[in-house]
Protein backbone atom coordinates (compact mmCIF):
# COMPACT_ATOMS: atom_id res chain seq x y z
CA UNK A 1 0.00 0.00 0.00
CA UNK A 2 1.15 3.58 -0.50
CA UNK A 3 0.06 7.17 -0.29
CA UNK A 4 -0.04 9.70 -3.09
CA UNK A 5 1.81 12.96 -2.62
CA UNK A 6 -0.47 15.87 -3.49
CA UNK A 7 0.34 18.40 -6.19
CA UNK A 8 1.40 20.95 -3.56
CA UNK A 9 3.82 18.49 -1.95
CA UNK A 10 5.28 17.54 -5.33
CA UNK A 11 5.68 21.23 -6.23
CA UNK A 12 7.51 21.85 -2.94
CA UNK A 13 10.09 19.23 -3.94
CA UNK A 14 11.10 21.36 -6.94
CA UNK A 15 14.75 22.31 -6.54
CA UNK A 16 15.39 19.74 -3.79
CA UNK A 17 18.38 17.49 -4.52
CA UNK A 18 17.19 14.52 -6.60
CA UNK A 19 18.50 12.02 -4.02
CA UNK A 20 16.45 13.58 -1.24
CA UNK A 21 13.38 14.02 -3.44
CA UNK A 22 13.70 10.33 -4.36
CA UNK A 23 13.74 9.42 -0.64
CA UNK A 24 10.55 11.40 -0.02
CA UNK A 25 8.82 9.77 -3.00
CA UNK A 26 10.00 6.32 -1.88
CA UNK A 27 8.62 6.99 1.61
CA UNK A 28 5.24 7.75 0.04
CA UNK A 29 5.39 4.46 -1.85
CA UNK A 30 6.28 2.57 1.34
CA UNK A 31 3.67 4.32 3.52
CA UNK A 32 0.45 2.73 4.67
CA UNK A 33 -2.70 4.82 4.33
CA UNK A 34 -2.47 5.67 8.05
CA UNK A 35 1.02 7.14 7.49
CA UNK A 36 0.04 10.03 5.24
CA UNK A 37 2.42 12.99 5.24
CA UNK A 38 2.84 16.30 3.48
CA UNK A 39 5.84 18.26 2.23
CA UNK A 40 5.86 21.57 4.10
CA UNK A 41 8.92 23.15 2.53
CA UNK A 42 11.82 22.38 0.27
CA UNK A 43 14.06 25.13 -1.08
CA UNK A 44 14.15 28.49 0.72
CA UNK A 45 15.13 31.81 -0.76
CA UNK A 46 17.41 34.15 1.18
CA UNK A 47 14.31 36.15 2.12
CA UNK A 48 12.62 33.00 3.44
CA UNK A 49 15.74 32.19 5.46
CA UNK A 50 15.79 35.70 6.92
CA UNK A 51 12.08 35.53 7.78
CA UNK A 52 12.53 32.17 9.49
CA UNK A 53 15.60 33.36 11.39
CA UNK A 54 13.76 36.52 12.45
CA UNK A 55 11.17 34.51 14.39
CA UNK A 56 11.84 34.90 18.09
CA UNK A 57 14.53 37.53 17.55
CA UNK A 58 14.62 41.28 18.04
CA UNK A 59 15.58 43.91 15.48
CA UNK A 60 18.84 44.43 17.37
CA UNK A 61 19.70 40.74 17.09
CA UNK A 62 19.05 40.84 13.37
CA UNK A 63 21.06 44.01 12.88
CA UNK A 64 24.00 42.36 14.68
CA UNK A 65 23.94 39.64 12.00
CA UNK A 66 23.54 42.09 9.13
CA UNK A 67 19.95 41.01 8.45
CA UNK A 68 17.35 43.66 7.62
CA UNK A 69 15.53 44.47 10.86
CA UNK A 70 12.17 44.28 9.08
CA UNK A 71 12.39 40.49 9.49
CA UNK A 72 12.36 40.69 13.30
CA UNK A 73 9.43 38.87 14.88
CA UNK A 74 10.32 38.73 18.58
CA UNK A 75 6.84 37.65 19.73
CA UNK A 76 6.96 34.43 17.71
CA UNK A 77 8.64 31.24 18.85
CA UNK A 78 12.23 30.85 17.72
CA UNK A 79 12.30 28.28 14.93
CA UNK A 80 15.98 27.99 14.11
CA UNK A 81 19.12 27.81 16.16
CA UNK A 82 21.56 28.31 13.29
CA UNK A 83 24.20 30.89 14.03
CA UNK A 84 24.06 32.01 10.40
CA UNK A 85 20.59 32.28 8.85
CA UNK A 86 21.99 31.54 5.40
CA UNK A 87 23.67 28.29 6.47
CA UNK A 88 20.40 26.35 6.26
CA UNK A 89 20.51 23.36 3.94
CA UNK A 90 17.10 24.48 2.65
CA UNK A 91 18.93 27.09 0.54
CA UNK A 92 20.42 26.10 -2.77
CA UNK A 93 23.86 24.65 -2.19
CA UNK A 94 26.90 24.75 -4.50
CA UNK A 95 25.39 22.00 -6.68
CA UNK A 96 22.30 24.16 -7.31
CA UNK A 97 19.92 22.10 -5.15
CA UNK A 98 18.42 22.45 -1.70
CA UNK A 99 19.63 19.67 0.59
CA UNK A 100 16.76 19.73 3.10
CA UNK A 101 13.04 19.18 3.24
CA UNK A 102 10.42 19.62 5.96
CA UNK A 103 7.70 16.97 6.22
CA UNK A 104 4.76 16.51 8.59
CA UNK A 105 2.29 13.73 9.23
CA UNK A 106 -1.08 14.63 7.75
CA UNK A 107 -3.36 15.88 9.17
CA UNK A 108 -0.85 17.96 11.09
CA UNK A 109 -0.81 17.92 14.89
CA UNK A 110 2.39 19.64 16.03
CA UNK A 111 2.11 18.06 19.47
CA UNK A 112 1.79 14.44 18.30
CA UNK A 113 5.46 13.46 18.49
CA UNK A 114 4.59 9.78 18.10
CA UNK A 115 3.35 10.44 14.57
CA UNK A 116 6.47 12.47 13.74
CA UNK A 117 8.60 9.62 15.09
CA UNK A 118 6.73 7.07 12.98
CA UNK A 119 7.10 9.28 9.91
CA UNK A 120 10.84 9.60 10.61
CA UNK A 121 11.18 5.80 10.78
CA UNK A 122 9.44 5.58 7.42
CA UNK A 123 11.65 8.25 5.84
CA UNK A 124 14.83 6.72 7.25
CA UNK A 125 13.79 3.29 5.92
CA UNK A 126 13.14 4.86 2.51
CA UNK A 127 16.59 6.47 2.61
CA UNK A 128 18.15 3.10 3.34
CA UNK A 129 16.29 1.50 0.41
CA UNK A 130 17.47 4.34 -1.86
CA UNK A 131 21.04 4.24 -0.52
CA UNK A 132 20.94 7.89 0.56
CA UNK A 133 22.38 8.98 3.90
CA UNK A 134 20.17 11.54 5.64
CA UNK A 135 19.82 13.17 9.06
CA UNK A 136 16.65 13.93 10.98
CA UNK A 137 16.25 17.21 12.87
CA UNK A 138 14.87 15.53 16.01
CA UNK A 139 17.81 13.10 16.20
CA UNK A 140 20.86 14.94 14.87
CA UNK A 141 23.32 12.42 16.28
CA UNK A 142 21.39 9.51 14.75
CA UNK A 143 21.38 7.42 17.92
CA UNK A 144 17.66 6.59 17.65
CA UNK A 145 16.72 8.71 20.68
CA UNK A 146 14.72 11.67 19.39
CA UNK A 147 14.73 14.96 21.27
CA UNK A 148 17.15 13.68 23.95
CA UNK A 149 19.48 16.66 23.60
CA UNK A 150 16.90 19.31 22.88
CA UNK A 151 16.67 18.39 19.20
CA UNK A 152 13.30 19.77 18.24
CA UNK A 153 13.17 20.01 14.45
CA UNK A 154 10.85 17.04 13.93
CA UNK A 155 9.80 18.00 10.36
CA UNK A 156 13.38 18.46 9.09
CA UNK A 157 15.32 15.92 6.99
CA UNK A 158 18.56 16.72 5.20
CA UNK A 159 21.28 15.05 3.18
CA UNK A 160 24.18 14.03 5.39
CA UNK A 161 26.86 15.53 3.14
Amino acid sequence: MSITLGARSVARLAGVHPDLARVVKRAALMARSTEDFTVLEGVRSDQDAYANWGKGRTAAQLAAKGIPTSYAQPKLAKVTWLSNPLSTKHRKQKDGYGHAVDLAPYPIDWNDYDRFDQMAKLVMAAAEVEGVEIRWGADWDGDGKPREKGETDSPHFELAR
